[in-house]
C-alpha cells in the first residue's frame, strides 16, 4: 500500500487528519492516477506539532527553503497564504521513493464537520480516515481546476453506479 508508513505512524501517534485529493478518490473507489497524498490535518497546534515529529521521524522533510515546525505557527501560515498564494505545505521523502504528502496550510473545512462525516476505510490492519464523499466534492469544487472537475465527474459516475473511465 503506499504511503503505508506514513497511515500507520499517525494512527499509532493518534493524529487527527483526513485524507484528500486523489487518495481520497481512490480509497472511496475511484479508479485515478496520483503521485501526491493531500492531507487536511487538524490545525490544533498540539496536533500539529505531533504531525510535524511524525513526518521528521519517517524522514520526510519540508519542499521549500523553511523548518518543518514553521507550519505549526499560524502567523506563518497566514503569511504564505497571504504573501506567496500557498495553499499545501509539502514535505517529502528522500530518494529513492521521493514520495510527497501535501498539508492544507488553512481550514479549508472546520475539522470538527470533517470528523463528523469520515469514512474509515481498514487496509492492512491501519485505518484511515478519509473525507467524505460530499466533502470531497465540496473541496473539489472550491480548487475549480480542470483535474477537480474531472474528478467530480468521476465521483458523480460512481454515485450513479456508472463505470469511471
Amino acid at each position: 500500500m503506499y504511503y503505508e508508513k506514513v497511515f500507520k505512524a499517525l494512527q499509532e501517534q493518534k493524529i487527527r487528519y483526513a485524507v484528500a485529493g486523489g487518495v481520497a478518490l481512490v480509497l472511496h473507489g475511484v479508479v485515478r492516477f496520483t503521485a501526491d497524498l493531500d492531507l487536511i490535518v487538524d490545525l490544533e497546534h498540539e496536533n500539529l506539532s505531533r504531525f510535524v515529529r511524525v513526518m521528521k521521524d519517517l524522514g520526510y522533510r519540508p519542499r521549500n527553503p523553511v523548518g518543518a515546525e514553521d507550519i505549526i505557527d499560524p502567523q506563518n501560515r497566514a503569511s504564505w497564504k497571504r504573501d506567496k498564494g500557498m495553499v499545501v505545505f509539502s514535505f517529502a521523502s528522500p530518494a529513492p521513493s521521493m514520495e510527497l504528502v501535501d498539508v492544507f496550510i488553512d481550514e479549508v473545512l472546520p475539522f470538527p464537520d470533517i470528523q463528523k462525516e469520515l469514512l474509515v476505510v481498514t487496509a492492512k490492519g491501519i485505518s484511515i480516515p478519509v473525507l467524505s464523499l460530499k466533502q470531497l466534492k465540496q473541496l473539489k469544487k472550491t480548487a475549480n481546476r480542470p483535474q477537480d472537475l474531472a474528478d467530480i465527474e468521476a465521483l458523480e459516475d460512481m454515485e450513479r453506479g456508472e463505470d469511471t473511465p
